[in-house]
């Protein structure tokens, strides 16, 4: 694919998603790096800004396939995932796949199940499947999750552990809109869902195309070099109780690749791995003496180690 064609696929579908999330545009672009990097989101934010509508729109923009799942705390693994149902006539047990068999799912207020439920997502955040009794099942592609949860609830919750946040390539909030913003939101309020008349701008194809892409972005050993020392930064015992794991360190480079891909480049500058280290590590890292410090704190004293690392020349 030209250079020319595969950043016109990338505007389009930019503009097409900012059609319905106003004043947004930093958010949309963080979760069209999250699907490119084949990575997942977690979005945190208060109530009626458009979490579900995001996740809507970048699902509807790409002909993808979406199901929202509402996490409770009496959902269990089964609901998610699947059941295998033992056929009368046959004597057999055929699977009946969960609302997990889908290209874009919506893990909604996923710290209000258990963890018993929050961890049925592992395996497939993890390997693109999910093992039912004994048996492997192929999670369809592209595959991407994206959950939401409340930072400012607590009541009747179950934070998600390090183990789970550090499946997700990218954690963001979308914020309340600008005056202008939500004065057109307000203009244009229907009763009706606003991603329904949405049309698709590119197809799963398409989209399956750029994802490759990512992987040829070319990265030089200097920037290689960068993403590591910041990553060696975080396990400095001094600062952090828990440092960024090597998972945080691939995902940092593949949502750089991506960064740069959006960029309209095909090779990565230090810019693209600035860009996006606070959305890629500030969930993955536990503060020496602030454990309790919150998505705000963590950010800033990631922000603070990125300005002590070189930035290569």
């Amino acid at each position: 694919m030209e250079l020319s064609e595969l950043a016109r696929q990338i505007r389009s579908l930019e503009k097409n998603i900012q059609g319905i999330i106003k004043g947004k545009s930093e958010v949309v672009k963080t979760a069209i790096i999250g699907l490119l990097s084949q990575g997942h989101m977690l979005i945190e934010d208060i109530p009626g800004v458009g979490k579900t509508t995001l996740a809507q729109a970048l699902a509807k923009s790409t002909d993808l396939s979406f199901k929202r799942v509402q996490f409770t705390s009496d959902l269990l693994p089964s609901d998610i995932l699947g059941v295998s149902i033992l056929d009368q006539k046959s004597g057999e047990f055929n699977f009946k796949p969960g609302p997990i068999f889908t290209n874009i799912v919506l893990a909604d207020e996923i710290n209000r199940a258990t963890p018993k439920t929050q961890s049925a997502l592992l395996e497939a955040m993890n390997e693109s499947r999910v093992t039912i009794d004994g048996k492997n099942h192929k999670l369809p592609k592209p595959f991407m999750v994206i959950a939401t949860q409340n930072p400012f609830e607590y009541k009747g919750t179950f934070p998600l552990p390090e183990n789970q946040l550090d499946r997700f390539s990218l954690r963001t909030s979308i914020g309340y809109p600008d005056y202008e913003s939500e004065k057109e939101i307000l203009l244009k309020f229907s009763p009706a869902n606003p991603w329904d008349g949405l049309q698709p701008v590119i197809s799963k194809e398409e989209l399956l195309v750029l994802q490759s892409m990512v992987d040829k972005v070319r990265m030089d050993d200097s920037i290689l070099d960068y993403i590591l020392t910041i990553i060696k930064e975080t396990r400095n015992p001094k600062v952090f109780e828990l440092g960024v794991s090597p998972r945080g360190a691939i995902a940092l480079k593949r949502v750089a690749q991506a960064h740069a891909l959006v960029e309209g480049r095909t090779y990565c500058i230090p810019d693209d791995v600035k860009e996006m280290v606070a959305p890629v590590l500030a969930h993955r890292v536990i503060l020496k003496h602030d454990r309790l410090a919150g998505k705000g704190r963590d950010e800033e004293v990631i922000k603070e180690v990125l300005e002590k690392v070189k930035v290569p020349i």
